[in-house]
């Protein structure tokens, strides 16, 4: 099931990564950039939503798509992030948690599958909205502007990303905790 109408979703979040940031190297306007990104990052991060509804929908569920959508997501936040450091526009401190988290937890849970125990570090709760808010916080420091007049999009990304590094690191807490009996049964 390497091209399905579920997995092309997925792949058009990869490659939209360097269109994303190609944006910003464009001739115009900045607020134009800004607006261009902000929307290119929600158009394609709504797939991630909608890639998982076909796939169940069109029963299309297949393990290289499970495989593929999450480090999809994980690329697109990770390179918009670095984006925004490079923006100065979130903090590098931010973008190492983020970055980091995702470095630390992808190898656990290659680990922990490669020993048996995946389940016990599966997606969670506090994983998704970790993403969420991620996905939220995004957009908002992308656009860094008033919307409707009335939001100041950088006062709330802002906000919204550390929210999102804090919540990174619960998460991460949560999944060494759940896999510590593991850990401590493989030191010995």
């Amino acid at each position: 099931m390497f091209l399905t109408i579920p997995t092309l979703m997925t792949w058009a979040r990869i490659v939209a990564i360097p269109l994303i940031v190609g944006v910003f190297y464009l001739p115009i306007e900045p607020a134009s950039r800004n607006l261009i990104a902000t929307v290119m990052f929600v158009v394609f991060a709504a797939t991630d939503w909608l890639d998982g509804f076909l796939a169940r929908k069109l029963n299309q569920v297949s393990s290289f798509g499970a495989f593929l959508d999450p480090v999809a997501d994980k690329f697109l936040v990770c390179a918009c992030v670095l984006v925004l450091v490079q923006l100065q526009r979130a903090d590098v401190f931010v973008a190492l948690i983020i970055i980091g988290r995702e470095i630390a937890i992808s190898a656990l849970r290659e680990w922990m599958a490669q020993i048996g125990a995946s389940r016990s570090v599966a997606v969670h709760m506090i994983g998704k909205f970790k993403t969420v808010l991620q996905m939220v916080a995004i957009p908002f420091l992308l656009f860094d502007g008033m919307l409707f007049g009335l939001i100041d999009t950088r006062i709330w990304g802002l906000w919204l990303i550390w929210i999102a590094a804090i919540m990174t690191v619960w998460s991460m807490a949560y999944y060494l905790k759940k896999a510590l009996p593991e850990i401590r049964a493989r030191a010995k």
